[in-house]
């Protein structure tokens, strides 16, 4: 599996270093499914993606939801057995620890960049 580095420009911080890029139906439809928790660093990107669940998980995470300039639409803290809600234009979302984007400081409207992406 292929791994990125986040980054939220608007802000100069790191979201992450080892962060999943998911970008087939399988691997999206797996995504953090067989994970027992995230270490500080670790994500996942998923490409395409309107929307996320957390259902069969066993803990909390973050989400973002990008446009295609990665601009953050959407964040939310999703708890186990939830669903986030449907993202019309997004173009992909990232997923981290709980506690990512208020250690970070990521708002709606921040820019985030995908290294490794190609």
């Amino acid at each position: 599996m292929k791994f990125l580095t986040v980054r939220n420009a608007t802000r100069d911080v790191e979201l992450g270093r080892k962060v999943r890029f998911a970008a087939s139906l399988l691997d999206r439809a797996i995504g953090l499914l067989l994970t027992a928790h995230l270490e500080n660093g670790e994500g996942m990107y998923l490409s395409p993606c309107k929307s996320v669940h957390t259902f069969f998980m066993r803990y909390p995470i973050d989400v973002l939801f990008l446009d295609a300039e990665g601009t953050v639409l959407s964040q939310d803290t999703l708890r186990p057995w939830r669903v986030s809600g449907w993202q019309s234009p997004s173009r992909g979302a990232l997923e981290f620890m709980e506690g990512t984007l208020a250690r970070t400081g990521t708002r709606v409207g921040d820019r985030i960049t995908l290294e490794g992406l190609n």
